[in-house]
Formats: C-alpha cells, structure tokens, sequence
C-alpha cells in the first residue's frame, strides 16, 4: 500500500466557479490532477486530502464534488479545510460520503501500517481558534497513538500550516513532535504569493509535506 497526498482541490462541480481567475497554474488543473491520480494511485492505496475540497456551502451541494473525488482510485481519507462550509456535524458528513472516502475529526483511522490523525488547525493571530483547534489536534493524536501496536507510521493532516510565516515551530508542531509522528501533511498556502514555500521540511524527526494542488502542479506527493 503507498500513501499520496494532495489537497485544496476547491472543486464546483454542481455550481461552477473558475479556478483559473487565481493564476495560469489553475488552467486546465482537474484534468492534469485526474491523469496524474490515476497514473499514479493504485484501488489499495491511500490518497490524504487535506482540506478546501469544495467551494459549496451545504453538505447536498457538495454530493457532486464528493462525487468526483470517489471516482478517483484509492481510498481517501479528509480532513476539513476552512473553505469547507459544506462540513457539518461529524456524523453527518461520515454518512454522506462515498464507501471508500473517510472523514477525521477529534479520531483516527488505521489502515494496514499506517494511522491517519489530523485536525483543521487555524491561523495563529487567532488565539481562541488556534486553542480550540490544539485540543482537537491532541484528541486526534492521542487516539491514533492508542491505536499504535506495532511500528505503524502515523500521518498526522492539518490545513493550515504547522509553522509559522518563517518557517519556525508553533504549539501545533511541538505537539506533533511530542506524539512522535511520523509524516505530516498540510495545504492552504497557494501561488503566486507562495512561489518560494518550501515543499517538504524535515524537523526534529519529523518530515512535513506541503500538498496544496497548484503548488504541486496538480500531481500528488508520495508520502514516504
């Protein structure tokens, strides 16, 4: 089983809105995402999307986005982004989705040698989010670490970055690197402002993977 990872896709299947207004790395972007997914994406492997997967703003209209991403080979596993007004309460959104989609929020899930755990996360001049959204993360990670039997990896999701806007360390990656993760994957930051944002960073053990869609050219990451 390999692992990819992706995210801000910002579909509009059932109400479209043009993604190329935001910059020319958006022309023609499904089409490159869906060539490359199934280049790439075994039906056993994991694909992780980390958040802003749907501009709609009710669970129903986001049944065709939902949709799409299930067409897609592999299993998916989401977190929430903070476009993501269409998820509603947990439960609710777990029935909506598709059989081999999986949504993670305050849990985790294993799946062969790997546990997924994650959180939104938030923007940290937020104090009172990024509070709320710490507990979440800890949630989350205490759970896949009562998963962990063996020397399964765990891949912790987050939207937002776990650093600052200088690369350095906050209260979400020092309690990433206190739950001994393995692989942590985010998205939210996009071109043209971004252009210099590194992709994968390597810290205290810990190998971070930044996943946004036009960043990556719209071609998954292989997370190892």
């Amino acid at each position: 089983m390999k692992v990819f990872a992706i995210s801000d896709l910002h579909l509009s299947i059932n109400n479209p809105k043009p993604m190329d207004i935001f910059g020319p790395a958006w022309d023609n972007y499904l089409d490159k995402l869906t060539d490359d997914w199934k280049e790439k994406v075994g039906e056993e492997d994991v694909v992780l999307l980390a958040g802003d997967h749907s501009w709609a703003m009710k669970l129903e209209d986001a049944r065709l986005d939902l949709d799409f991403i299930s067409s897609l080979p592999g299993k998916k596993i989401l977190i929430r982004g903070n476009h993501d007004y269409w998820w509603s309460a947990i439960g609710k959104v777990r029935n909506a989705l598709p059989m081999n989609m999986y949504a993670i929020q305050n849990d985790s899930l294993k799946i062969d040698n790997y546990i997924f755990c994650g959180t939104r996360g938030w923007s940290l001049d937020d104090e009172k989010l990024v509070s709320r959204e710490l507990i979440r993360l800890e949630m989350s990670l205490k759970d896949a670490l009562s998963k962990k039997t063996n020397n399964e990896k765990i891949v912790c999701m987050l939207h937002y970055p776990p650093f600052d806007k200088n690369e350095q360390e906050t209260e979400f990656s020092k309690l990433i690197e206190k739950y001994n993760v393995d692989f942590v994957v985010y998205g939210h930051l996009h071109l043209p402002s971004n252009k210099n944002a590194k992709k994968i960073i390597e810290h205290n053990h810990v190998k971070y993977f930044l996943t946004s869609c036009d960043i990556l050219n719209n071609s998954l990451v292989e997370i190892k």
